[in-house]
């Protein structure tokens, strides 16, 4: 493998990182904090001057192939964790490097999970940059730098593939450089709407663009300690679930509804399961709330319901009512959605409503097969037949996704956490979730787990946000040999 060409991508990635930290600095200040402006000022120059040597140590080049593409998208993710946590830590907001690279790494994967446990004491321009790392991370900072860069060439289409998340990775235009120029507008597009129609809301320019940050990006970072409930709006709540919603789908039906208007979102099939998903888990658990005494008026169940539902399952995690207190059917319906995620193509965690349909009609197959081996059949989604090559890819992603729960809850009980907390840890964290149940409830943090436990957290928040296969084959032995 030739490391010269991750070298100078990583070293290339890392400018545009230390130019996005420029940006709190604004914020700062706006707000009159000056010591954590010069934090972001020290952590651009830093960042930017190891960009520049790595750039140098890669200056001698050559071609991007699969083992090079890989080693730049899980270096990039890590790196941007790594550099991202250096705000918190000379700001003095945050004083260990472990909560530190946790919190960064929370952002940037949107993960949404927090170990600060008075969020409204810490100051403005960190906030801000606390939810800015999920909206870099959102469309996905690799993305970002394939639309920025379009010199990358043939290689930046391996890249693209490995970032977008789901089974198969749609390129909307020939030139994969076109594409994600194509999906970031989109996103800005969409984010430009929310902060809009949350300024009609009521709400101040900093809370409007910091939740939109998190919506769009399905993080769930706010910095409001109370989430999206400290606002106490209906309207606000609303707004919050639609764009959740929008988030949650694939990104590549906008662009179709764009370029052709008779294109629908009904008429594709993962888009169809999702929405159907929402609105019967939705029903089943305001059904529950009403029946089992929690809420006595109907409007607000059913709002709080659909809230919930639609956060967990996009795995943004914002919170409208501290669900933790919830019936155990309900706390057990969104436990499950934890797991199943938003659509593939989509900034949404978690294992994707098409895997899972494809993986379900994949077992179907194979128990028809029991009483007709003579019989090809294939798998079909939408009335297309799926290949082999992606229904094998899916089984081997099912089955690698819950070995890595297992792992972290297995490691996250041995260090005598609790087994609800630790299951629901396991999977908020290797789904991006962010909030969970018990001691990781929408009312508490990550603060009390061990500076080790934190660390096996983030490394399910980045095998969660790459989709495992990167990572798998970075730690693998034959990755290295030539």
């Amino acid at each position: 493998m030739n490391i010269y060409p991750p070298l100078r991508v990583l070293g290339r990635l890392l400018s545009i990182i230390a130019l996005a930290e420029l940006l709190p600095t604004v914020c700062c200040l706006w707000y009159g904090e000056g010591a954590a402006a010069l934090a972001f000022v020290a952590t651009s120059l830093l960042t930017g001057f190891c960009g520049l040597g790595l750039m140098y140590l890669g200056r001698s080049g050559g071609e991007l192939y699969r083992r090079e593409g890989v080693l730049i998208v899980v270096g990039g993710w890590v790196l941007a964790s790594l550099f991202g946590a250096l705000p918190y830590l000379l700001s003095g907001e945050i004083g260990h490097p472990a909560d530190a690279l946790f919190e960064s790494a929370s952002g940037f994967t949107t993960t949404g999970a927090s170990i600060l446990t008075d969020i409204e004491a810490v100051g403005r321009g960190v906030l801000f940059w606390r939810c800015f790392t999920q909206w870099l991370g959102g469309m996905g900072i690799i993305v970002l730098f394939v639309a920025l860069l379009p010199e990358l060439g043939p290689g930046a289409r391996f890249l693209y593939k490995l970032e977008v998340p789901g089974p198969t990775a749609e390129t909307l235009h020939p030139r994969v450089h076109d594409t994600a120029v194509a999906l970031w507008q989109i996103y800005l597009l969409m984010s430009g709407a929310q902060i809009v129609l949350l300024l009609l809301a009521g709400l101040d320019l900093y809370d409007a663009m910091t939740h939109t940050f998190s919506t769009l990006s399905t993080g769930g970072f706010s910095p409001r300690a109370a989430s999206v409930a400290a606002f106490d709006s209906p309207w606000v709540e609303a707004i919050v679930i639609v764009f959740m919603m929008a988030a949650g789908a694939n990104f590549s039906l906008y662009y179709g509804l764009r370029q052709h208007w008779g294109s629908s979102l009904l008429r594709d099939r993962e888009f169809r399961l999702y929405a159907g998903l929402i609105l019967l888990v939705s029903a089943v658990i305001c059904v529950n709330l009403l029946s089992s005494g929690p809420y006595e008026r109907a409007p607000r169940a059913l709002l709080d319901s659909l809230f919930q539902v639609v956060s967990i399952l996009t795995t943004t995690g914002f919170a409208s009512a501290d669900y933790d207190v919830w019936p155990n059917l309900s706390r057990v319906l969104l436990v499950c959605l934890m797991f199943i995620g938003g659509c593939a193509g989509s900034t949404a965690g978690g294992m994707k409503v098409m895997r899972l349909a494809i993986g379900l009609k994949a077992a179907f197959r194979e128990v028809r097969l029991i009483f007709s081996p003579s019989h090809v059949m294939s798998v079909f989604i939408g009335g297309k037949a799926v290949p082999d090559s992606v229904v094998r890819s899916v089984a081997g992603f099912l089955i690698l996704y819950f070995a890595s729960w297992a792992v972290g809850l297995v490691l996250l009980t041995v260090g005598g956490v609790d087994l609800e907390t630790s299951m629901s840890a396991s999977i908020a964290t290797l789904g991006n979730i962010g909030p969970g149940l018990s001691a990781v409830g929408p009312t508490a943090n990550f603060a009390e787990f061990s500076a080790w436990q934190k660390l096996v957290m983030v490394v399910l928040m980045w095998i969660g946000r790459l989709e495992i296969y990167a990572i798998a084959a970075v730690v693998s032995v034959a990755f290295w040999r030539r």
